[in-house]
C-alpha cells in the first residue's frame, strides 16, 4: 500500500496540479437561507418580547379600571358574609388574620365561605374532643404498646419489599393536568405567529390585581370589624346611665342635654335593628345599575343659547356629572367627603320617566351604600304616633351611621311639603316628616357619609320655602334632547338584542320622539323587540315605523310642563342666584345695598 502523500505526488506529476471544484469559495444558498430564517426568528422573538412587556402593563391597567371596583366589592361582600356567619354560628366575632399570616387570603384559599365556616366549626369540635380524650388516649397507648410490641416485629419481617414513591411522578401529573386543562382543547389556528395569549395574560394579571386589592380590603375590613365589635360590646356592656336630679337652673339644662344624647335603643344590637328595618320595608335592596347606564349626550346648543340670554335646560350628561360630584364621590371616598363641600341633601326634580329613581339606585350601586326608603307611601301606617315617628328616625339614623355610606331616599317628596293635602291622601298622613326632616339634617355630623335624596315630579305642589330649607342642592332632570334621544335609541335597541341596519332610520326616530322620555323609549323597545321579532331580523330588518306605532299610545312631556319646571326653579334660592349671575349681578352686593338702605332709613327716622 502506498502512502496517501506519495499518491498525491504521482497524480500531480502525471496530471498536473489539481483544480478545486466550482463554487468552492462561495457560501451555499441553503446556508444563506438558514441564516436568514434564524435572523428573522430572532427579530420576531424580540418583537414578541417587547409586545408582551407592553401588554403586561396595559392589560393590568385596563383590568384595574374595568374590574378593580367589582373585585374590591366582591372581596368585601365575601369577608362580611364570613364575619356574619361566624357570628351567627359561634356567637362571637372571629379574629381577623394578621398581615404576616396572609390576611383574608388564608381564609378563602380555594374555599367558599360556607366551607370555611364548616372548617371553623369542625376545628372547635375537634379541640373539645381532644381535651376530653387526652387522658384516655395516654392509657390506651401504653396498653397497646405493651400488647403489640412482638406482633409488630413479626409483621415487619413478613412484609415484602415495596418500591419507594417516585419523586418525579407528582410533578409529571401536575404538568399533564395543566396541559389537559389549558392547552389540549385550545384552538391555536388563528395564532399563527405564536404571539402572547391575552386571555392567559389577563388571568395572571387578574390574580396579581386581586392580591394588591386584597391588601387594601383587609385594612378596611379590619377597621370595620373593629368598629362593629366596639359598637356591639358597648350596647351589651354599658347600661343606660340615669343622672341624679339636681335643683336650680342647671336641672333643665341637664335634662335637655340628656334628651339629645339619649339612645332609645341602647339595649338592642345593630343586627336586630337592621332586621327590623328590612322587615318593615324601610331598608330596601338596591338595583344593580351603574351611573354609566344613564345614557345621555352633551347639549351643544347650550353655549349658543346663553349668548342670547336664554338659560337652557341642563343636558343628561350634566345631570350625570352632578350626581357623580354630589353623590357618588363624597359617599364612595372618605377623603373626598372630608375635603369636598358638605352636601347633606339633594333633590332630583323632573317629569316622570326621566330616570330619577334610576339615579338614586346608581348612587347606591357605585358606592355600595345602604338604601333607606322613607317615602310618604312607604311609611304610611308604620311606627304610628309621635313617639313611633321619633323611634323610626332614630333607628334609621343609627343603622345608617353605623353601616355608612347610606342613602335616605324620599320618593314623591312634594307630598311631605304639600300646600294642601288631597282628601284621598289624608289617611296616609303624607306630611309626617315635614318637621322631622330639618331635625334629621341637624343630627347629621360632618363625618357622617349619609345623603338624603328626594325625588319629585310635581315640585310646584309643595311649599317652596320649607322645601328649599331641607334640600341644599336641586338638580333639574330634563327630558332628553335630540342628541341624547339618538344615542338612547341606538344603545337601548342594541341592549335588547336588536340589530342596527341601514333600513332603521335612527335620526327620524330621534326627531319624531321629541318630548318623550327615556322611560318611554325603553317601554317601546321592549314592546317591539319580542322573541319572535328578534328571530325575524335576519330576513326582515327593523324599521322606524314599528317603533312609532308603538309610541303613539303614550303621552309625551309637553313644552308647557317643562316650562313649569323652569318657572318653579327660578323661584328657588339657587334659581335666583343663577339668574343674578347670568345678568352679571352679585348676590352679596345686593344684600349689602339692602342693608345699607335699611340703616339709612333708620337714621332718618331717628
Amino acid at each position: 500500500m502506498f502512502p496517501p502523500n506519495l499518491i498525491l505526488v504521482f497524480c500531480m506529476y502525471f496530471y498536473g496540479p489539481l483544480n478545486p471544484p466550482p463554487l468552492f469559495n462561495e457560501v451555499s444558498p441553503t446556508v444563506i437561507e438558514a441564516e436568514k430564517v434564524t435572523r428573522l426568528r430572532d427579530e420576531l422573538q424580540i418583537k414578541h418580547e417587547e409586545d408582551y412587556k407592553i401588554a403586561m402593563d396595559t392589560i393590568k391597567g385596563n383590568l384595574q379600571l374595568m374590574e378593580g371596583a367589582d373585585i374590591k366589592e366582591n372581596l368585601r361582600d365575601q369577608i362580611r358574609h364570613w364575619i356574619i356567619e361566624c357570628r351567627n354560628l359561634t356567637g362571637t366575632f372571629p379574629e381577623y388574620p394578621k398581615v404576616e399570616e396572609g390576611g383574608s387570603a388564608i381564609i378563602f384559599s380555594n374555599k367558599t365561605p360556607q366551607q370555611v365556616i364548616e372548617d371553623i366549626i369542625a376545628t372547635q369540635e375537634e379541640e373539645e374532643k381532644k381535651r376530653k380524650e387526652k387522658k384516655k388516649e395516654k392509657q390506651k397507648d401504653q396498653k397497646v404498646k405493651e400488647k403489640k410490641g412482638p406482633k409488630e416485629k413479626s409483621k415487619e419481617e413478613d412484609e415484602p419489599w415495596k418500591m419507594s414513591p417516585s419523586v418525579f411522578l407528582q410533578t409529571m401529573e401536575e404538568g399533564s393536568n395543566i396541559y389537559k386543562d389549558m392547552w389540549k382543547n385550545k384552538d391555536e389556528s388563528l395564532n399563527f405567529p405564536q404571539g402572547y395569549d391575552p386571555e392567559i395574560l389577563k388571568e395572571e394579571k387578574r390574580k396579581e390585581l386581586e392580591v394588591e386589592i386584597r391588601v387594601q380590603v383587609d385594612e378596611l375590613m379590619r377597621q370595620e370589624l373593629k368598629n362593629v365589635k366596639l359598637a356591639v360590646n358597648k350596647e351589651k356592656e354599658l347600661p343606660v346611665r340615669i343622672g341624679k336630679k339636681k335643683g336650680g337652673k342647671n336641672k333643665t339644662k341637664g335634662k335637655k342635654g340628656r334628651r339629645k344624647d339619649k339612645d332609645l335603643t341602647a339595649d338592642r344590637t345593630i343586627e336586630s335593628l337592621y332586621k327590623e328595618l328590612v322587615e318593615e320595608g324601610l331598608l330596601v335592596q338596591t338595583l344593580k345599575v351603574n351611573l354609566s347606564d344613564y345614557i345621555g349626550e352633551y347639549s351643544y346648543l347650550g353655549a349658543t343659547l346663553r349668548r342670547v340670554s336664554i338659560e337652557p335646560m341642563p343636558s343628561l350628561l350634566d345631570v350625570r356629572q352632578l350626581i357623580a360630584l354630589y353623590g357618588v364621590l363624597p359617599l364612595g371616598s372618605a377623603e373626598v367627603h372630608e375635603n369636598a363641600p358638605l352636601v347633606k341633601s339633594l333633590l332630583l326634580a323632573g317629569p316622570s320617566g326621566v330616570g330619577k329613581k334610576m339615579l338614586v339606585h346608581a348612587i347606591c350601586s357605585e358606592t355600595g351604600a345602604n338604601l333607606f326608603n322613607l317615602s310618604a307611601e312607604n311609611i304610611a301606617g308604620k311606627y304610628p304616633g309621635k313617639n313611633g315617628l321619633q323611634m323610626m328616625i332614630h333607628v334609621v339614623l343609627k343603622v345608617a351611621r353605623q353601616l355608612q355610606p347610606s342613602v335616605v331616599w324620599i320618593g314623591d317628596t312634594e307630598k311631605t311639603f304639600y300646600k294642601r293635602v288631597p282628601n284621598a291622601e289624608k289617611m296616609n298622613e303624607p306630611k309626617r316628616l315635614k318637621k322631622q326632616l330639618p331635625k334629621m339634617l341637624k343630627l347629621l355630623k360632618p363625618n357622617d357619609r349619609i345623603l338624603i335624596v328626594g325625588t319629585t315630579r310635581r315640585p310646584f305642589d309643595a311649599e317652596i320655602q320649607s322645601f328649599c330649607r331641607v334640600y341644599q342642592k336641586i338638580i333639574l332632570v330634563p327630558r332628553p334632547d335630540y342628541a341624547s334621544r339618538y344615542v338612547l335609541w341606538q344603545q337601548i335597541i342594541q341592549r335588547h338584542g336588536g340589530a342596527i341596519t341601514s333600513a332603521l332610520n335612527l335620526s327620524c326616530l330621534a326627531k319624531v320622539t321629541d318630548g318623550f322620555t327615556q322611560g318611554h323609549i325603553v317601554q317601546v323597545v321592549k314592546a317591539v323587540l319580542t322573541d319572535r321579532r328578534l328571530r325575524q331580523q335576519v330576513y326582515k330588518p327593523l324599521m322606524a315605523t314599528e317603533f312609532i306605532t308603538a309610541l303613539s299610545s303614550l303621552d309625551p312631556v309637553y313644552q308647557e310642563e317643562e316650562d313649569s319646571f323652569k318657572s318653579w326653579y327660578a323661584k328657588t334660592p339657587m334659581g335666583r342666584k343663577r339668574a343674578l349671575a347670568l345678568m352679571g349681578g352679585n348676590t352679596g352686593n345686593v344684600k349689602d345695598k339692602g342693608q345699607k338702605k335699611g340703616k339709612k332709613e333708620k337714621k332718618k327716622k331717628k
